[in-house]
């Protein structure tokens, strides 16, 4: 079924979606304050530089399907949903301008303070969470109608790149819809529904960041490509083939793996092969700040880990796991083991369960380690048949790794015991930082 839209700020993102959104059967109507811009649009023409846009524009028009107009009243009581795509800069401080924004949304508000239909307004611009809670408020104060039942806000994040829009407009990864209540959620489905993608719908804050958490690994990418583009240079590789080869991993590599919050990386091998890195690039004096930076980020981490407990002014401690990770003894850079370490020398008394780590049973690099680090470990470490008898000794306890068969007992603690748990591995993924439940990320 086609709809109604409106579309403020005819750039990029604005002049794109109208098009694509005609070309699917919705009339639309481009709103901006540059008259020069309307004018292009009403004579069938692009007012930016976008492969197949002026195709797109021009058939709209002809069709009747798209118009242009400097007017947000006549945009306004003309449709049922209007877009917001307007710019949002960044101040040369690095601070998000919103002013564009927020003049659009008041303008909207002084229109549909004459309208009497229920009206979807959909942010589509890139925004900072907490953006469209202003906006709902700013509607409110200036019609005395309601969020939710007289209009609704949706967040309804793109992710348009420059000379591909068109193409990326009609296969999209997925398309986000963020939202509070049922009825924008329909209206804003039907405008998507010929677009083969699956439409994701979350709460608002969330869509609204996304994009931002988007192009922050997007940029990561990039500046970790060219830093090891460096290193294969001086080596007398083509860092291409090496690239090449390191994408074709997609089950570690290009996957979803190592992406989810949680607690710092620890065992054999990353916090080895990239401190070797490193060492390499420095004494060739090739500077990789990306890389030789994420070791620190890691020990943050940990800091933030600790932090969280000394928070509690509590000096009973209950550590739930000191390999670095569930399923292994390798305590190997462990940050766990590290935890314990920092805990230890700040005077707190601890109590250590790991059901995979046998003092009898170490021996060698992990032997040392453990024994470096906590010279006295085989008066904290508890056995198995003791685990009760730690979380009663236990004011805080830290949850370091993830075991299926302890996750009610520490639940309980939470609920009927008053204890607190610091779960560094989500534990439960419906739990979150609640009363005496903290999740380090969560």
């Amino acid at each position: 079924m086609s709809k109604r839209i409106s579309i403020f700020g005819a750039g990029y993102v604005g002049s794109v979606s109208g098009g694509c959104l005609a070309k699917l059967g919705h009339s639309v109507v481009l709103v901006d304050i540059d008259k020069v811009k309307t004018d292009i649009i009403n004579s069938g023409k692009s007012p930016i530089i976008e492969p197949g846009l002026d195709d797109l524009l021009s058939n709209g028009v002809s069709k009747g399907l798209i118009e242009a107009t400097q007017s947000t009243e006549y945009a306004i009581l003309n449709t049922d949903i209007s877009f917001v795509c307007v710019g949002t800069p960044c101040t040369k401080h690095g601070c998000l301008d919103l002013s564009n924004i927020y003049a659009v949304v008041n303008q909207i508000a002084k229109a549909i303070s004459k309208k009497k239909d229920y009206h979807v307004i959909t942010i589509r611009s890139t925004v900072l969470p907490g953006t469209i809670d202003a906006c709902i408020g700013i509607i409110e104060k200036e019609t005395g109608k309601k969020n939710g039942v007289d209009f609704s806000f949706c967040s309804n994040p793109e992710f348009l790149r420059e000379g591909t829009a068109i193409h990326d407009y009609f296969n999209p990864p997925y398309t986000l819809i963020g939202n509070n209540d049922e009825k924008s959620l329909e209206i804003m489905k039907s405008v998507y529904q010929d677009i083969e993608a699956p439409i994701y719908n979350t709460e608002i804050k969330i869509a609204e960041i996304l994009k931002y958490i988007n192009n922050s690994f997007h940029a990561l990418k990039v500046a970790f490509g060219n830093e090891v583009g460096l290193i294969a240079k001086d080596l007398g590789i083509d860092s291409h083939k090496l690239i090449e080869i390191f994408i074709k991993d997609t089950k570690l590599n290009i996957s979803p793996y190592y992406l989810k919050s949680g607690f710092a990386f620890g065992g054999s091998c990353l916090p080895k092969d990239l401190k070797a890195l490193c060492y390499y690039a420095k004494a060739q004096n090739i500077n990789i700040p990306v890389l030789s930076h994420v070791m620190a980020s890691n020990n943050n981490h940990i800091n933030a880990g600790i932090d969280m407990i000394l928070s509690t002014n509590k000096k009973k401690i209950g550590i739930v796991g000191l390999s670095f990770k569930s399923g292994t003894d390798d305590l190997r850079e462990s940050p766990m083991v590290l935890m314990a370490e920092t805990l230890l020398g700040k005077g707190f008394d601890i109590r250590i369960y790991d059901k995979n780590v046998s003092l009898a049973r170490l021996h060698g690099a992990n032997k040392s380690f453990l024994e470096f680090h906590i010279p006295h470990i085989s008066k904290l470490i508890v056995d198995t048949d003791k685990f009760d008898e730690m979380i009663n000794f236990s004011e805080v306890i830290i949850v370091g790794n993830k075991e299926p068969d302890l996750v009610e007992r520490i639940k309980k603690a939470v609920k009927e015991e008053n204890k607190i748990v610091i779960d560094l591995v989500r534990i439960d993924p419906l739990l979150v930082t609640n009363n005496n439940y903290h999740g380090i990320c969560w």
